[in-house]
This record gives C-alpha cells, structure tokens and sequence, in this order.
C-alpha cells in the first residue's frame, strides 16, 4: 500500500492555491467577459445614435424643404412631429427589445 504522506504545509498551500485559482475563476474571468459586453454595447450604442439623429434630421430637412408649400405657415409643426413620432417609435421598438438575457456564458445556438 503506497500512501503519499504530504507535509501539513504542503497540503495548505495547495489548499490556498486551490483556493485562489477556483476564486479567479468565479470572480475574475466573468467580470472581463461582462466589460467587453458592455464594452461592445456602448460601441454600438452611440453609432446607432448618431446614425438615428443624422437620419432624422436629414428626413426633416427634406420634408421642409421637398414638400413646397404643404407645410409652410401653420402647418410648420409637421414635420417637428413627424420626426418625434418616428424617433418614439425607434426608442419604443429599442426598449421593448432589452431583455435578460445572460452575460458572460455561451447561448444555445453558440455551444
């Protein structure tokens, strides 16, 4: 019968880097995976941004100045409310679209 007997500080420091190595997985790693998460989000955030305001002003500018005289005087406002509703509209389809979701682990269609 051969038994390896280990010292009582050998088994210590194996226990403590165990310890350190189960706590980097569990602390450490999940946390990078959720900056580049959020990294990327914000990336994409603020291009989808300033794409929409461009957008926006650009279909406001061609409905003031493509349309004659159909909203000229007191019909001016049009166009403002046109280009609010629309930009509601995307916010309301962006906010009904956030979900859970999991961060830092792998989706079904990516295991």
């Amino acid at each position: 019968m051969a038994t390896s007997l280990r010292s009582i500080p050998e088994t210590i420091q194996e226990l403590w880097n165990l310890l350190v190595a189960y706590t980097k997985q569990e602390t450490v790693d999940p946390l990078r995976n959720i900056g580049r998460f959020v990294a990327y989000g914000v990336g994409g955030m603020v291009i989808l941004t300033i794409g929409c305001v461009l957008l926006a002003l650009s279909v406001l500018r061609a409905m003031q100045s493509q349309t004659g005289d159909l909203f000229s005087g007191f019909w001016s406002w049009v166009p403002y409310a046109v280009v609010t509703l629309v930009l509601a509209a995307l916010v309301g389809l962006a906010i009904s679209r956030i979900g859970k979701g999991d961060i830092g682990t792998a989706r079904e269609s990516e295991r």
